[in-house]
């Protein structure tokens, strides 16, 4: 449920029907979402979502000038709300893990942590410029920084210092965070972020569970939360039914054997009915397309699941943990481009044989990436797809921007918003400057991550429970990102600094593991059993938005499903989006308790 407010305090605001204001403040919220309120004289300090601060500190926000590190200073994820004369700043989270969303309405700014709501109250339609980034570009978050999935609502710059006037005049902002290298051992930065998060979550609820996937994130988090926890962790291992000796499952009864007691392991199997694909127009309505759309009946299975059969409140996971921990390809430009030749081959070799692909054009695309800049590559990626989809295309797999083929499917139209959409990119400023090319992939990948999985944990709150991922607080990715070139893992290892950083938590065997199981076989036996389904209804939505053509979106259906080699990512977007859309079609407009004059800006 959401929190948001106003950038002036003066009386007769709207507010969502049901929700509570807070004292003394234009905020209001929905439901238990957490914030805590520290006032001095005629200025208020909200810090909103989960945060380690004690109540000294937060009350020393209020007291004292906001430090510019306030939104990572602690474990957990938040942001940190001024009211004073004159408007109101915002401390966005750096990772995104609670993005924050406002609208120009009424002479004032509205803001929240729901676009939808926002986009309620301002009147405002879903934006077709947002789903042709979503449908046809996914791995490009730059084409959409800033966008909500409706129009006129803006999302926060991350990391930043943002001011909104009371007077509704123009928004600025400041970037507060800034990942630059510095000393000491990455693996104790780790340790002590990830550690201090899971903390947290057990100490609020110590009847929590977490996913134990047998995986070196799940096992993790799942080992840590059991050493602090009275009573034995629920930790939940899904797997195929009938299958008990699979790689992850055996993995997992390891880790449940070595916690001397402390987990409580329980297998949920999966059948039929938790197949991928299933059930699209099902899914509930979120702020923007869920991850787990297309597995939805998987993923709430589990949750309700838990909630039924555990009692569970709280549940945590081992996601993000790959968009942290594993180093891009963009690691070998910024070796060659710091000197670091004989490195750079090297790790060019490993990564090599793992992905069984040829030296040689690793190495050439490194290069040319190193002497690249990544203003002069996003003006050559909005050329390319302003020319359309017969432009010719770099496809190494060592660049800033990786791009999907363009479907056939994709519309004219489409083509042209996500054209202007690259447009705008290329003609936008950097605010991260200067950083190697690795951390400043990073930066945006993890923010992408952080940022959709919010809709994940919209999806759990409706089965009763509170998701947590907390590789994906600030202060996590704050202490991976900061570790300079000399310290950064190599290209092939596999999650050297984890494995380090939590060596007495994992058992030797999970420490050892360089695989982790796939569900890919599960998504084109998914895909075969309804699609019959999804011939009849899916893609009509983005159809009548002229994004798509649907016969030939429907004949990629056919293919896919008949196991044609051909990349899956755009029409699964393409499938998640549009189950969004018609769920946002069904869902009732949330409604506020006045009368609503102001229209978007």
């Amino acid at each position: 449920m959401p929190i948001g407010g106003f950038s002036t305090p003066r009386p007769g605001l709207p507010h969502p029907v049901g929700a509570h204001a807070l004292t003394r403040s234009s905020a209001w919220r929905l439901g238990a979402f957490p914030v805590r309120v520290a006032q001095y004289e005629d200025r208020r300090v909200l810090v909103i979502g989960l945060c380690g601060a004690s109540d000294d500190e937060v009350r020393g926000l209020a007291d004292h000038l906001v430090p510019a590190d306030a939104a990572w200073r602690w474990p957990g994820a938040y942001a940190v709300v001024e009211e004073a004369p004159g408007g109101v700043v915002v401390h966005t989270d750096p990772a995104s893990a609670l993005p924050l969303y406002a609208v120009a309405w009424g002479g004032t700014w509205a803001w929240s942590t729901s676009a939808r709501f926002l986009a309620a109250l301002a009147g405002t339609r879903i934006d077709p410029e947002r789903l042709a980034c979503a449908v046809l570009a996914p791995s490009l978050p730059v084409l959409a920084e800033g966008r909500s999935f409706f129009a006129g609502v803006v999302r926060l710059p991350a990391g930043c210092r943002v001011v909104l006037p009371d007077d509704g005049g123009p928004r600025t902002h400041s970037v507060q965070w800034r990942p630059d290298a510095v000393g000491g051992a990455p693996h104790v930065r780790l340790r002590d972020a990830l550690g201090s998060g899971v903390r947290l979550r057990a100490a609020i609820d110590p009847g929590l569970s977490s996913d134990l996937s047998g995986g070196l994130d799940s096992t993790t988090i799942a080992g840590i939360a059991a050493a602090v926890v009275d009573s034995p962790l629920h930790a939940v291992t899904v797997h195929p039914a009938g299958i008990l000796d699979g790689a992850d499952v055996s993995y997992a009864r390891l880790a449940a054997n070595a916690s001397q007691g402390r987990i409580a392991h329980r297998l949920l199997p999966l059948t039929a009915e938790h197949r991928p694909y299933t059930r699209l127009r099902e899914v509930p309505v979120t702020d923007e397309p869920a991850p787990s759309a297309l597995t939805h009946a998987r993923f709430l299975g589990q949750l309700r699941w838990m909630h039924r059969t555990l009692g569970t409140r709280t549940h945590l996971t081992g996601d993000g943990g790959d968009s942290v921990l594993f180093q891009p390809p963009a690691h070998l430009a910024d070796l060659i481009r710091h000197g670091r030749h004989r490195r750079a081959a090297g790790e060019a070799v490993g990564w090599a044989r793992l992905r069984r692909t040829p030296v040689a054009p690793l190495l050439r695309d490194a290069a040319t990436m190193a002497r690249t800049p990544r203003a002069r590559s996003l003006e050559r990626l909005a050329a390319r797809l302003a020319a359309g989809p017969g432009a010719r295309e770099n496809a190494g797999n060592v660049r800033w921007f990786p791009t999907l083929p363009m479907p056939s499917w994709a519309t004219p139209d489409a083509l042209g918003l996500l054209g202007r959409a690259a447009e705008r990119a290329a003609a936008g400023p950097d605010e991260l400057p200067g950083l190697d090319a690795s951390v400043r992939v990073l930066v945006d990948d993890i923010r992408e991550v952080a940022r959709t999985a919010v809709a994940d944990a919209e999806l759990a709150a409706g089965c009763g429970i509170d998701l947590h991922n907390p590789f994906l607080d600030a202060r996590v990715m704050d202490a991976v990102l900061r570790t300079p070139l000399g310290g950064r893992a190599p290209l092939h290892a596999y999650k050297p600094t984890l494995v380090r950083a939590f060596a007495d938590v994992l058992p030797a065997e999970v420490r050892a593991r360089t695989t982790k199981g796939s569900f890919e076989a599960d998504h084109f036996t998914g895909m075969r059993a309804a699609l019959p389904e999804l011939l009849d209804q899916a893609g009509l939505h983005l159809a009548s938005l002229d994004l798509i053509d649907l016969s030939l979106f429907r004949a990629g259906l056919r293919r896919a499903a008949a196991g044609v080699p051909m990349p899956l990512a755009t029409i699964e977007q393409a499938l998640a989006v549009d189950a969004w859309l018609h769920a946002i079609s069904l869902a009732p407009t949330p409604r506020w308790a006045s009368p609503v004059p102001g229209k978007a800006i």
